[in-house]
């Protein structure tokens, strides 16, 4: 085994993949091999770093170094400045909005430092195609104890103290679910991991599959010992091509070590785990549509008149948990209960990982403890909002959640706390809202999106979600009639109290939350037909204040259709009849002269350009 002075931990998620970093990670190996220096650093690709928005990124240990936005014409530089001069390279730092100055090491970096990893421990850090490297960092030492110095009943009691919840978003008690099966009489028992991550702005599951699948199996084969069961099963979406792939290459690897198959670790305990790969049906993700996936038969949700806890997969008791819940029970087992429940509150224990999309600078993958402030993981983790905008909502729970407005911004993550609100968990999608964020167009989004994922099976869903999604579409377009916002909350009502399944009693969710707590904006739009975000195309109309334009030319300069006139350091117009309502001027304007007002205006407006443009005519003729 080779001793390195240095080791190079570049990120090989998909999104810093995307963004080239095995050509960085060849770039780095010549370049490397070229000076002599193959035997003194060593490069490792990992899974998902976290930071997605300075990606790709690298860390270089022992000295914890962290660049950003790294690309192959910096590697030449990395290795001069860095590994032979020994210097870092400080212009591909990581540096804050409102600071000049660099942050060198990882750990100092507010995104990382406030962060408490648990099921992401191993982020960054090892090379998830090398289960040596998951060993080194206690792997398989959970599943250890857990086969040979525990029985089912305690382990199942261990995850009972605890109290950890299910993180695929129904928040049910992992222990509770677990004894509910092993007290179930039967010689064939399956486990199911649920890695049918489909929520828009969700990718959480995806990293912990694509950067630490083995964390996934020891989990796997922890709650199989503890029900008795005997086989096991990932659902990944197809759409994960990476994380399965390596979930594969981790299996295999497993099998090698005798840590999968028969006899497991000389316990006389049998157990194997099978990747079924899913077309990428929302509907999917609810527990009893996903077994009848695997069983070969539409995945379509079915009555529950029993738990799939006693009758599941096959008809045979089955425990299915998701991604991350798994990662968390190897931790738990080796460390103990308490030392789980030393974070979080009292009914929500331990962290939970969230995706940070939207309007917000810090983009990525982040684990924070349960009951932490919406506004420290927006502002202080998340860095923000871009641009100096301001924060409007932030949307938690994908299209079965809701949108907290930022009164309630203060509100503690946990189940219980955000339930109050009328949004839920979720499987961790947080998706943050600005000012140029319509919240009509935000519900319109996401119930276009569950009605099309819906599987038709019962009238409330199928039909009802239609009909919002209708009421919806013409509110938009400016054709909504008083009553309406009523009616939309009187339908929702009746889908969440009616409907088969998960996805039909939430729809409505995001809906009902944008009216409750902007319940103005949609009266805007119906009684003024106005859209104040400039969303709305056809409830808006964009114009200069001419009195205050400084005539900069920003907003003349980014339109598409050459709608503004106006000479240098004189006010600018804009041209009504050539307007498409893009919203580029808006945002181009420094000074707030663009502006946005309803319909009505428009007519208004055009008739004026009109009539000064007739004047023109009219001087020009006089003059010849």
């Amino acid at each position: 085994m080779e001793n390195y002075r240095a080791s190079v931990m570049l990120c090989g998620g998909t999104g810093c993949m995307a963004g080239g970093s095995l050509k960085i990670k060849d770039a780095l190996v010549d370049e490397l091999k070229n000076r002599g220096m193959s035997h003194e650093v060593n490069v490792v690709i990992t899974g998902c770093n976290g930071f997605c928005a300075q990606g790709p990124v690298m860390t270089v240990f022992p000295d914890d170094i962290f660049y950003e936005k790294v690309t192959v014409s910096d590697v030449p530089v990395i290795i001069e400045e860095h590994f032979i001069k020994g210097r870092p390279v400080e212009r591909l730092m990581y540096k804050e909005l409102t600071k000049k100055s660099a942050i060198p090491l990882m750990k100092d970096i507010p995104f990382f430092s406030l962060q408490v990893l648990r099921a992401l421990r191993n982020k960054g850090l090892i090379d998830p195609e090398k289960i040596e490297e998951y060993i080194a960092r206690d792997g398989y030492m959970a599943a250890a104890k857990a086969l040979n110095e525990m029985t089912p009943e305690q382990i199942i009691d261990e995850m009972k103290r605890s109290g950890l919840r299910g993180r695929g978003g129904a928040g049910f008690p992992t222990g509770l679910k677990w004894e509910l099966s092993g007290k179930v009489k039967g010689d064939e028992k399956y486990i199911i991991c649920n890695g049918d991550e489909g929520d828009p702005g969700a990718f959480m599951d995806r990293s912990i599959m694509e950067g630490d699948p083995h964390v996934v199996l020891e989990g796997m084969l922890i709650g199989a010992r503890a029900i008795g069961a005997n086989k096991g099963y990932i659902y990944v979406r197809a759409e994960y091509p990476l994380a399965v792939q390596r979930l594969q290459i981790a299996i295999d690897q497993a099998k090698e070590f005798g840590l999968l198959g028969d006899n497991i670790l000389g316990s006389g305990f049998n157990f194997d785990i099978e990747i079924y790969q899913g077309a990428g049906a929302f509907v999917c993700g609810e527990a009893t549509a996903l077994m009848r996936s695997i069983e070969g038969k539409r995945g379509m949700p079915r009555p529950k008149f029993w738990r799939s806890a006693v009758k599941g997969l096959w008809d045979k008791p089955t425990v299915l948990n998701n991604v991350e819940t798994f990662a968390n029970i190897p931790q738990i087992i080796l460390n103990g209960a308490s030392w789980y429940t030393s974070l979080g509150t009292e009914k929500s224990t331990g962290t939970k990982v969230f995706a940070l999309s939207g309007a917000i600078n810090n983009i990525g993958l982040i684990e924070v403890p349960m009951g932490i402030p919406l506004r420290k993981i927006i502002f202080d983790i998340g860095g923000g909002v871009p641009k100096g905008r301001k924060f409007k909502a932030v949307q938690l729970g994908g299209p079965s959640g809701g949108c907290i407005p930022e009164s309630l911004i203060d509100t503690p993550v946990t189940f219980e706390d955000i339930v109050k609100t009328g949004a839920i968990i979720g499987s961790g999608g947080m998706v943050v809202m600005n000012d140029l964020n319509c919240m009509v167009s935000v519900s319109k989004f996401f119930l276009e999106f569950t009605t099309e994922e819906s599987c038709g099976k019962c009238p409330p869903c199928r039909i009802g979600n239609t009909v919002l999604e209708d009421l919806l579409d013409k509110i938009t377009k400016g054709e909504g009639e008083e009553g309406d916002i009523e009616l939309i909350e009187d339908i929702s009502k009746e889908i969440i109290k009616t409907s088969l399944c998960g996805l039909g009693q939430t729809s409505p969710n995001p809906v009902l939350t944008s009216i409750k707590y902007f319940r103005s904006e949609f009266e805007e739009h119906i009684r003024d037909k106005w859209c104040r975000t400039g969303v709305c195309k056809d409830l808006c109309t964009f114009y200069i204040e001419e009195e205050k334009c400084k005539g900069c030319g920003a907003c003349k300069r980014v339109c598409p259709q050459k709608a503004i006139t106006g000479e240098k350091k004189q006010a600018h117009r804009v041209d009504q009849s050539l307007c498409v309502q893009c919203r580029s001027c808006y945002e181009a304007c420094k000074f707030d002269c663009v502006k946005i007002g309803p319909r009505g205006m428009r007519d208004q407006l055009l008739e004026q350009w009109v009539s000064a443009s007739n004047k023109t005519v009219a001087m020009a003729g006089k003059e010849e």
